[in-house]
């Protein structure tokens, strides 16, 4: 594997990092209020229990300071910031409904509280008004490419849909998965930044490059941390993947390096949707001793190193550090 990078030194937590673009995110959090404003009362409480709920922004942070790295302050940076978040909470609700999970980030998902009825509505909301508001500036160009973000993404979904509880999904079928779901609005994030301001095509095509394998690490380290993570951190139980019927890298490798003791473990987590906690004690001995965690950890930092390549494109800058700081980020996170 080539040149897999190590943080040279603790990574910066996300105040520092986002630190440059601060001031456009807090705009960011207020155009979200200010758009779920409406006459029917349920929308504007549940946006702001979904504000509230303490998302990380990485997503619109990437636009914003890809945007910084081209040359460009405006305000339609902040607007393509907003519209991304509301594809990725949009996304985010109608997940948890499509796995069943009851807590997100800590607290009930959207659904626990309001019923899916609802909260499928809400997310089609969400996916409206998103369009809606990048209708405000005319960049078809921009519109063109969330459209065909936002379609990838819920064709991931759908296709994920028909491998869950499928034990025999191959490794290329995971990653079309995580490509789809997660990759490609990183990817448009950091080249929508860059369109609005003064790069060259190939410029572009390194923010998108960086934000697509920055979205493969960040999606490498979330199915990581489903088998390593605290549980109190993490803010939902552990190994909900494979009680979901997901089968993700770390289980996809074992079970072509560890044969039958393996199979019989996740052959009966995903059917009794659960998992026993002496079966996940084995599970986990089997995940050490065939060294999937490990490589699943050596994928994320060789994606991580790819996409700090990308920003060679561009000169020394405080945006360029904090873009690469964020790779580190994502490599070192534990929630």
């Amino acid at each position: 594997m080539s040149g897999p990078v190590q943080p040279s030194s603790p990574p910066l937590d996300l105040g520092q990092l986002f630190e440059p673009v601060r001031e456009q995110l807090e705009r960011v959090e207020r155009e979200f209020v200010r758009q779920v404003e409406s006459r029917v009362e349920l929308i504007p409480e549940m946006g702001r229990y979904i504000q509230s709920s303490g998302g990380k922004r990485i997503r619109p942070a990437v636009l914003l300071m890809a945007a910084r790295l081209s040359g460009y302050e405006g305000d339609r940076g902040i607007t393509y910031a907003s519209v991304v978040e509301f594809i990725h909470t949009a996304t985010l609700v109608h997940d948890d409904i499509i796995d069943g999970a009851e807590v997100r980030r800590g607290r009930l998902a959207v659904h626990s509280r309001w019923g899916n009825d609802i909260t499928v509505l809400l997310g089609d909301y969400l996916y409206i008004k998103s369009m809606a508001l990048a209708l405000t500036h005319d960049r078809i160009e921009v519109i063109r490419l969330l459209c065909e973000v936002t379609l990838r993404m819920i064709e991931g979904e759908l296709f994920q849909l028909t491998r869950t509880g499928n034990v025999d999904i191959t490794e290329e079928e995971y990653f079309e998965i995580v490509r789809r779901k997660t990759a490609y609005l990183f990817a448009g994030c950091a080249k929508i930044g860059g369109m609005l301001g003064t790069l060259s095509p190939a410029q572009e095509q390194a923010l998108w490059d960086y934000g697509f394998n920055l979205g493969v690490a960040f999606q490498l380290v979330d199915d990581l941390l489903d088998y390593t993570a605290d549980e109190t951190v993490l803010g939902k139980p552990v190994g909900g993947d494979l009680r979901e019927g997901k089968l993700t890298l770390p289980v996809i490798t074992l079970l072509r390096r560890a044969g039958d003791e393996a199979r019989a473990i996740v052959d009966e987590a995903v059917q009794a949707q659960n998992i026993t906690p002496d079966a996940w004690r084995r599970l986990m001995a089997l995940l050490r001793e065939h060294t999937a965690l490990e490589e699943a950890t050596d994928l994320a930092r060789e994606y991580a190193f790819r996409a700090k390549q990308q920003l060679h494109a561009f000169e020394p800058s405080r945006e360029r550090e904090a873009l690469t700081g964020l790779v580190d980020y994502v490599l070192a996170r534990d929630r």
